[in-house]
């Protein structure tokens, strides 16, 4: 349909033989309509408020032509009139034409209208409905009953039929002829329907001059049998040796379930009824045999005649409303959604899929204490919103020296431009960035490069577009059922508004802890993935919180054991070789003390902290949380970052709102970006795994808020392009290389910091190594104690300096922004090893030009500004706006 769909969707797929009728029966162009609605079965059914009409018409062939007014914009899309009498029955007159009132040129032709019907806030709708628009002349339709409508065995329904201008009639049944009428425009006829299955009703009109004629097919149920399911078969759809497919459904409290799809052309048939498993009556199943191995056929699951699902355990689907939004190229050779046949989203399947042919069939994880993580959202991250541009990308990252990409939401979320934290279907991978072996090369060629791979995670919470939550829906109360097994019916767990989402899994659930297992363990043997991110694991609860703990942070026992069931779960896929666990926890730190202690991960937000030492200010500098030794932790298991992508990036702060003085502003573009260079010093030799925010390396700074929170971003490579912008990426490189290459040192325990003004030292002793980092994050200059570990020889590493200390201790002043790292053993450039490795690409090797240091030579003359002595075709002049303390000297 023509327009932007929303991302929180409150919409519930049911199904309802009479959701829209019109007056005329039989409508024209040039006729004035009535539109009858009725919500019974709807997301709307109980609605109190007013409702609207999306509308539009198809217009010589195209769809949603016409359209009026905008999407939720209530003063230019039709009001419905309710009923006095149902308050679930709206009326909507068309008048004094169809022509007319959509403003279409009478030469068009118009062959129906469009619907999608919504609450007045716009955030509860229908799905597309299609009203045919008849050809002036002979027409006929029957009103009563409607196509696929069930009925039980021996009921006696009325037939009716209505033509457009008067002819002789006939309604016949199963071929038999049931009732004729002369020179009339009605006809009916009572029927009972006296075995099970389908029954075919067809309706004839008859002029002088030609028949018209029309069909229906309506079903009579027969009871569920019970069958043991067979071996082997699986939640979902397996795919037998002999390329017979077995369809399981999961599905408590039901009666009756038939399978809708290509194969049947979406009509119910007794063939295609369920069984029920004897072992587990919980389960429906169904095996089709004889299918065609090349096709992909599309289905879906119709329940208790009311309902239809996409298969929860889908790995694919087709989505009538935002597949069209696809960037061209990144799903070729879509399957066409079954139009006119059905609702909602469906799910696919084909026998003979295309294999993927690993070329990394085992990938050895890197060291858990030793990640250096690059978030990333393909959406924000590619021109192209795809894994195959990612994938040009990925020698970038290597050289940046990352050994794991942690990926926002990859599983189909509603809409098709989204963070990704609004899931809809958890197995079934997002089509908007590419196929499914699309996915897998970008995993294998991560692989190939040492890279690791993680998902982002949303079990908190879903949206309407679960068929789990369809299943199991209050419509008239709008949430989920009392007797839905994996929602709860309270959403608001707490009461901070800004932690409510969707609706809430109950995860003291049985069903739905085994669900979220079988997703975990399909993403790890499906794509290889290496680990997972979960997200807002403090919701995995079923403990309300209130008052003054509305953010739920408060030790919860229950959810602890939930929480490491899970991990658990992970761990045993792969025992030696454990993949990774993470949580955004975020509670008090007695429950995430447990949680590291069990080996679990958990994010470390220092977002502010960081930021007030780039921004000059010293509130708040101290960045010690990032440390597991200071929240009293065993492992180094505390994930830290400077920038997620939740937070404000640090250089758009820093370029708003950096401190200053009449030598030194924080808010010029180069100073901003060196101190980037001196925050990434003291991020990432502190022990313990990190997370860069992708674009953080380039000293990215465009708002998080610029122009919405979960907008899309530009997307600005050029800034490699950028010497000082690149300037971050190379220093930022080193330091991930250090930490990779001498681990037993940037990793060790015997560690100290001296990080909470903003003149910070670190202390890291090792038997191979002793290393001490200092820096300035003033915006003037400041002394500071060098905290030497031991007499003798100590190497600055981006200098060059050597000493050879008798004493271990040492004054300096460092300048605004200096920084300097010692180590008890020479250091050469670890991206290359040699005195002539030139890491900056300048043409000019590192043992000359002190790359990749930017901020100050080892000499400085008799005002304090640096000296360099540098090769003559190796150097440019920039007035950057800075001045040196003499100004009559630069």
């Amino acid at each position: 349909m023509k327009k932007i769909v929303p991302i929180l969707i409150f919409l519930i797929s049911l199904i309802s033989y009479s959701q829209v009728s019109t007056i005329p029966a039989i409508p024209n162009a040039t006729d004035e309509v009535t539109i009858k609605f009725d919500a019974t079965g709807t997301g709307l059914e109980g609605y109190t408020g007013d409702v609207y009409a999306h509308t539009g018409a198809t217009v010589n062939g195209t769809k949603w032509q016409n359209v009026i007014g905008s999407w939720g914009v209530n003063s230019s899309q039709p009001q419905l009139t309710r009923s006095t009498t149902n308050p679930n029955e709206y009326t909507l007159l068309i008048t004094p034409s169809i022509y007319s009132f959509y403003s279409i040129n009478t030469t068009d032709t118009i062959t129906e209208l469009s619907f999608v019907f919504r609450s007045a806030d716009a955030n509860t709708q229908t799905s597309d409905i299609f009203t045919p628009i008849y050809e002036e002349g002979l027409n006929i339709t029957i009103t009563n009953p409607t196509n696929n409508q069930p009925f039980v065995l021996n009921e006696t329904i009325a037939i009716n039929a209505e033509s457009s201008i008067d002819a002789n009639l006939e309604i016949l049944v199963n071929t038999i002829s049931q009732q004729t009428a002369n020179n009339t425009k009605n006809i009916s006829t009572n029927y009972t329907f006296t075995s099970t299955g389908n029954h075919i009703i067809k309706a004839t009109a008859t002029s002088t001059s030609e028949t018209k004629e029309t069909q229906i097919s309506v079903f009579v149920k027969s009871p569920t049998q019970n069958q043991n399911i067979p071996e082997g078969a699986k939640k979902g759809i397996t795919i037998n040796t002999d390329n017979s497919v077995t369809f399981v459904l999961e599905a408590p409290y039901k009666t009756d379930v038939f399978l809708l799809g290509d194969f049947n052309n979406w009509q119910l048939q007794e063939l295609y009824q369920l069984k029920r498993d004897i072992s587990n009556p919980d389960l429906f199943w169904i095996t089709l045999t004889n299918l065609d191995i090349d096709t992909e056929f599309a289905y879906q699951y119709f329940i208790d005649f009311e309902i239809k699902i996409a298969d929860p355990y889908s790995e694919k689907i087709l989505d009538p409303w935002t597949d069209q939004y696809i960037k061209e190229g990144n799903y070729p050779n879509l399957k066409p959604y079954p139009t006119y046949l059905t609702e909602g989203y469906v799910s696919t399947f084909k026998i003979n899929e295309q294999d993927y042919a690993w070329e990394v069939s085992e990938f050895t994880k890197p060291s858990q204490d030793n990640l250096i993580i690059y978030e990333l959202h393909i959406r924000d991250f590619t021109e192209s919103d795809s894994y195959n541009e990612a994938l040009t990308k990925l020698d970038y990252l290597q050289s940046l020296g990352i050994n794991a990409i942690e990926l926002m939401p990859i599983n189909e979320f509603e809409g098709a431009d989204s963070w990704g934290y609004n899931p809809a279907l958890y197995m079934a991978l997002d089509k908007a960035y590419g196929t499914k072996n699309d996915f897998k090369k970008f995993v294998d060629e991560c692989h190939k490069r040492g890279i690791a791979v993680l998902a982002d995670v949303v079990f908190n919470h879903s949206y309407g577009q679960s068929p789990l939550l369809q299943m199991y829906w209050d419509s008239s109360n709008n949430k989920p059922a009392a007797d839905n097994p994996w929602y709860n019916q309270n959403s608001n767990f707490v009461d901070n508004t800004s932690a409510h989402w969707g609706y809430d899994f109950n995860h003291e659930s049985s069903y739905t802890t085994s669900f979220f297992k079988d997703v975990l363990s399909y993403w790890m043997n499906e794509y290889k993935i290496d680990g997972f991110r979960f997200d807002f694991t403090k919701g995995l609860s079923n403990t309300l919180y209130y008052g003054t703990d509305n953010w739920a942070s408060a030790y919860d026992a229950d959810r602890i054991a939930i929480l490491k069931n899970y991990a658990d779960h992970v761990w045993s896929n792969n025992p030696t070789n454990k993949p990774y666990v993470i949580f955004e926890h975020l509670a008090e730190n007695s429950e995430e003390t447990e949680l590291a202690n069990y080996g679990i991960m958990l994010w470390g937000n220092l977002n502010h902290n960081y930021n007030q030492n780039t921004l000059g200010f010293s509130s708040g500098a101290d960045i010690s949380w990032i440390s597991y030794q200071q929240r009293s932790w065993n492992n180094p298991n505390v994930v830290g970052y400077m920038e997620s992508h939740d937070e404000e990036r640090l250089m758009y702060n820093n370029l708003q709102y950096g401190n200053s003085n009449t030598t030194y502003n924080v808010k010029n573009l180069n100073t901003a970006l060196s101190r980037q260079e001196l925050a990434g010093l003291f991020f990432f030799t502190i022990p313990g795994p990190k997370m860069i925010w992708q674009f953080g390396e380039l000293g990215y700074d465009i708002s998080i808020n610029d122009p919405g929170r979960i907008d899309r971003k530009p997307i600005l490579w050029e800034y490699f392009d950028d010497s000082h912008r690149k300037q971050v990426y190379n220093t930022w490189a080193t330091l991930i290389e250090f930490k990779k290459q001498y681990p037993e040192v940037f990793n060790t325990t015997d560690y100290s910091l001296n990080v909470g003004s903003l003149t910070k030292s670190i202390v890291l002793k090792h038997s191979s190594m002793d290393v001490v980092i200092i820096g300035n994050f003033d915006i003037v200059s400041k002394e500071i104690s060098i905290p030497f570990t031991k007499t003798g020889a100590w190497y600055e590493y981006f200098t060059g300096e050597e000493k050879n200390l008798s004493i271990t201790t040492e004054n300096i002043t460092l300048k605004p922004g200096e920084y300097k790292m010692y180590s008890t053993e020479k250091l050469l450039d670890p991206r290359g090893g040699t005195d002539l490795d030139d890491s900056d690409e300048d043409g000019v090797v590192d043992s000359m030009d002190l790359c990749p240091n930017t901020l100050i030579g080892t000499k400085v003359n008799d005002t304090g500004c640096p000296v360099f002595s540098l090769p003559t075709n190796n150097f440019t002049i920039e007035a950057t706006g800075e001045t040196c303390p003499n100004k009559n000297n630069g």
